[in-house]
């Protein structure tokens, strides 16, 4: 997690995960491996306009790649041949490195949409993956972002105690209890869709 910048009109010096907006790129290029098909098929779940296996991979790609931007942390493989076209947009940092994105060490772990009344809005996607697996866990790539400020590992009690969005604490309740106790996912851990109905805040599993 990291700060966001106190001049940010949204949430500031607020801790966040990294996250971002859905680039056109990231529907264009294609991962090194594709998210597993029950996180295909649930991301198209209640997916607003035309669902479609696209639209949801761009989801993911989108977090590998705010994750890499804000972070410098890859999850992704290096390439076992050519590197991809050099017209990548957003993603040619990352190939520059000599990895495409490995989606399926990703789990769609959470939706939620922020309540009517806010500054902004966003529909937001949630992924969990094994730091483990991350190509260079222990030497992110020096990004020159301010989107986070310091980002670096928390532990659940850690992170609990920061000033959070509520939203932000509700995911990471979520993700908890869907541990075991060796800290993987479970395979079969529900999706929750958090999200205003009325006056009411709705929590439904996907």
């Amino acid at each position: 997690m990291g700060r966001r910048h106190e001049r940010h009109s949204f949430m500031p010096g607020k801790f966040v995960f990294p996250g971002g907006a859905v680039d056109e790129a990231d529907a264009q290029v294609c991962p090194a491996v594709d998210l597993d098909s029950r996180s295909l098929e649930k991301l198209m779940l209640r997916m607003r306009g035309r669902p479609s296996a696209r639209r949801a991979r761009a989801l993911a790609m989108a977090a590998v790649r705010e994750a890499f931007e804000e972070t410098g942390l890859i999850l992704g493989r290096p390439f076992r041949s050519s590197p991809p076209p050099s017209r990548v947009g957003a993603w040619q940092p990352f190939f520059d490195l000599g990895f495409a994105p490995d989606l399926s060490q990703l789990a769609f772990v959470a939706r939620a949409i922020t309540p009517p009344g806010r500054t902004r809005r966003y529909d937001s996607r949630f992924f969990l993956a094994n730091a483990g697996l991350l190509a260079n866990l222990d030497a992110p790539v020096r990004r020159a972002n301010d989107e986070l400020l310091a980002p670096r590992w928390f532990s659940f009690t850690e992170a609990l105690a920061l000033d959070l969005p509520s939203i932000t604490r509700e995911i990471l309740g979520a993700v908890r209890n869907s541990l075991r106790a060796d800290g993987t996912l479970h395979p079969d851990c529900p999706v929750v869709f958090g999200y205003a109905k009325g006056k009411s805040w709705r929590r439904d599993q996907l």
